[in-house]
């Protein structure tokens, strides 16, 4: 059991079902500091984490619902309760934390007063289910040590997220590598470590899921780029420049050049199978297998699509002084 003066957990969920009920539970395993928090769930997520003893807030739904908001919600609730706390473990409904990383993560943030986040190594329950699950997982097999940013699940300094005010309330995606931008440029620092984190239940089953994700994370990218991509940041410029030139401007080049060369120009095309080859080659020095090292490469490819809508929709919503609500693809 970890010391209860130190640690903290927030769960934000909405409409996770026996998802939930399986993240809570492991959970309780290790801590009672625990808020979740309800982002407007039509099912039984509220009455079965009080059933639980776990202290629920749930989020004003006259106010726009994001990740970011609900972490933020979380995080003041629990330094209410908890003004002592000096770390707080941040987890997803859909996800079940290993039984020992609380303690791993702990004593990594113990060790180095200028650490801000700690992440570890977090899992797709079924990767065999779709090969969109399996693309899950090898996207969260990052390497090991100092990093630039970490993903939702991750222990992080109560002492560094009050410095710079927590998450971005109004980021519907990409809030968790944003707020680690501001971290670093307060001289704090972010970790991986080779630990097991958690077990997370995608359960994207459709070729639509994936598309809608796609289109969610091309939004990240450019409400990312354009809220830090100024120097010496450059945060997800390039990501950005990568899905303009392989989801537009080479398509539209190549047509271009087609129609007054008589269809020579289709030869650019070919930079397509040459990126599918250098990624694939990548993904399989780092020891992937070969088939899922082509199925990593091919969505990489294809997923400049969707990300390029995503892109289009956050630069006309920017104009027009709007801002996108929850772009939703889990079943439940």
């Amino acid at each position: 059991m970890i010391p209860q003066h130190n640690l903290g957990v927030v769960v934000i969920g909405r409409n996770e079902g026996d998802r939930l009920q399986r993240c809570l539970l492991s959970v309780i395993a290790t801590t009672t500091c625990i808020v979740y928090v309800d982002s407007g769930s039509t099912d039984d997520s509220v009455k079965m984490s009080r059933s639980l003893s776990v202290e629920v807030l749930t989020l004003d739904n006259s106010i726009p619902f994001t990740a970011a908001r609900a972490r933020n919600a979380g995080f003041t609730r629990l330094l209410q309760r908890y003004p002592q706390l000096k770390f707080v473990q941040f987890i997803d409904g859909d996800c079940e934390i290993a039984s020992e990383w609380l303690e791993k993560a702990e004593n990594k943030l113990l060790s180095q007063d200028d650490i801000a986040a700690v992440g570890g190594r977090l899992r797709e329950r079924f990767p065999e289910k779709s090969p969109y699950n399996r693309l899950c997982d090898m996207e969260w097999d990052s390497p090991v040590g100092e990093t630039k940013m970490c993903g939702g699940i991750a222990m992080m300094r109560v002492k560094a997220l009050q410095q710079v005010n927590g998450f971005n309330p109004d980021l519907i995606a990409g809030e968790e590598p944003e707020l680690c931008v501001r971290l670093r440029q307060n001289d704090w620092k972010i970790f991986r470590i080779d630990a097991e984190m958690a077990f997370h239940d995608a359960q994207m089953l459709h070729f639509s899921q994936w598309w809608k994700r796609s289109i969610r994370n091309g939004y990240a990218y450019a409400e990312g780029a354009w809220l830090h991509g100024k120097p010496p940041e450059c945060h997800w410029v390039r990501d950005t420049l990568r899905i303009w030139f392989w989801g537009l401007m080479l398509p539209v080049l190549t047509i271009s050049l087609a129609t007054i060369t008589s269809g020579i120009g289709l030869i650019l095309l070919g930079a397509y199978p040459l990126l599918f080859y250098r990624i694939a080659h990548n993904k399989q020095k780092e020891g992937k297998k070969a088939k899922d090292a082509y199925l990593y490469a091919f969505f990489c490819i294809l997923a400049k699509f969707p990300q390029l809508l995503g892109q289009i929709k956050f630069h006309l919503l920017r104009i027009r002084g709007q801002q996108s609500g929850l772009i939703e693809y889990k079943a439940n």
